[in-house]
């Protein structure tokens, strides 16, 4: 079964890394450039997981995405990493408050993005 990844993420050489790091698994990646393209991208495809960026322009950061992902009983299931600069701790409980299923700080170690993403597809239910 091939998993839908969409990563959030404004700046284009994150998401190529992420993009490169998670190629060998068996998904199917999407990007977004900004909050409103990725919460559009996220009803249309309905990605097992969803990585999101906390900083990014626009009318909704990442927290912002998060919570309105959550709140929609078509989309709160969807498995939800904040993947961002952002690791204070404060920054850590705003993640929790906005219902993010994980938080990895940048720069973040290959493996470990590989392991937590397989982890949390193989915990969705087929969406």
């Amino acid at each position: 079964m091939s998993y839908r990844i969409l990563i959030v993420d404004d700046q284009a050489d994150i998401r190529k890394l992420v993009r490169m790091t998670l190629e060998f698994g068996d998904f199917d990646i999407h990007e977004a450039p900004d909050g409103e393209t990725g919460l559009r991208m996220a009803r249309a495809l309905k990605p097992h997981v969803m990585l999101l960026d906390v900083m990014m322009p626009g009318e909704l950061d990442g927290y912002q995405v998060c919570h309105q992902i959550k709140q929609d009983p078509e989309l709160k299931q969807i498995q939800v990493l904040m993947l961002t600069a952002r690791g204070q701790s404060g920054d850590l409980a705003e993640g929790a408050v906005a219902g993010a299923d994980a938080y990895i700080v940048k720069p973040f170690s290959p493996m470990a993005l590989i392991e937590r993403v397989e982890a949390m597809a193989g915990a969705t239910v087929d969406i």
